[in-house]
């Protein structure tokens, strides 16, 4: 029997991880794109369509006949207002796309968290997937709230919840010039796109994880051996090599 691919809804499908998720892997999995803003989406070659996360009846309609949900939308920004920036799409939006998920039947929610939910910690002490959410300003603090949000949702309601802290998606060039605490928290977007890519396929039980979104950097701010271990993460770029350093 041919087994089906996935369904797989991506929020935040305009943004940069979303366009280059979908670019690398329409092929691989049935994906939905969502995005309040759609104009990035135009050429894709797979349904796309509006969806403003802070409207829970907009995102039940999204989550309908989905097996996972990719939720990658959201205000990005370190320095992002919480009151007029993160209390809608950040707070609200991922509340709703849990109770929607949940609501539907999916079973798996990978859910875009970030290296700025452990920025709390000092910059020399390499953090690992266990250890808890220590946001330094309120875009880390609606990240860790997520995380929470996921945590609750999967030991109440029985789903596999993701967690995925995303550092450092960039491209780097030989001569360029960044900071040591950027290098060690780099990801190249071939390397998120894999790991998002386990997330959502690879044989995880059901539950709340935490996995870590680096590169192979000579020296990581986030550990990914328990990462390696639960999705099969296996990075091919390593932030330091790619600057000549």
């Amino acid at each position: 029997m041919i087994q089906q691919p996935l369904r797989v809804l991506v929020t935040g499908a305009a943004g940069i991880i979303g366009t280059v998720f979908w670019k690398r892997r329409h092929g691989e999995f049935s994906l939905r794109l969502a995005d309040l803003h759609t104009e990035g989406l135009a050429e894709a070659p797979c349904p796309s369509m509006q969806l403003d996360v802070s409207d829970h009846a907009a995102c039940l309609a999204a989550c309908m006949d989905i097996d996972v949900v990719l939720h990658l939308a959201g205000v990005p920004h370190a320095s992002a207002d919480f009151d007029t920036q993160l209390l809608q799409p950040n707070i609200v939006g991922t509340h709703n796309i849990f109770r929607a998920a949940q609501a539907q039947g999916v079973k798996r929610v990978v859910f875009a968290s970030s290296a700025q939910a452990i920025e709390g910690y000092p910059l020399d002490m390499q953090v690992h997937e266990h250890m808890p959410a220590r946001p330094a300003n309120m875009y880390g603090a609606s990240k860790a709230f997520g995380e929470g949000v996921a945590s609750a949702f999967a030991h109440q309601h029985g789903m596999t919840a993701i967690a995925v802290r995303i550092a450092n998606v960039a491209r780097f060039a030989p001569g360029q010039q960044h900071s040591a605490r950027d290098i060690a928290a780099f990801i190249s977007e071939r390397d998120v796109v894999q790991l998002l890519a386990r997330c959502i396929a690879a044989d995880v039980p059901a539950g709340y994880h935490v996995v870590h979104g680096v590169s192979d950097n000579r020296y990581k701010r986030l550990s990914i051996d328990a990462t390696r271990r639960l999705v099969g993460y296996a990075p091919q770029d390593d932030g330091f090599s790619l600057l000549g350093l």
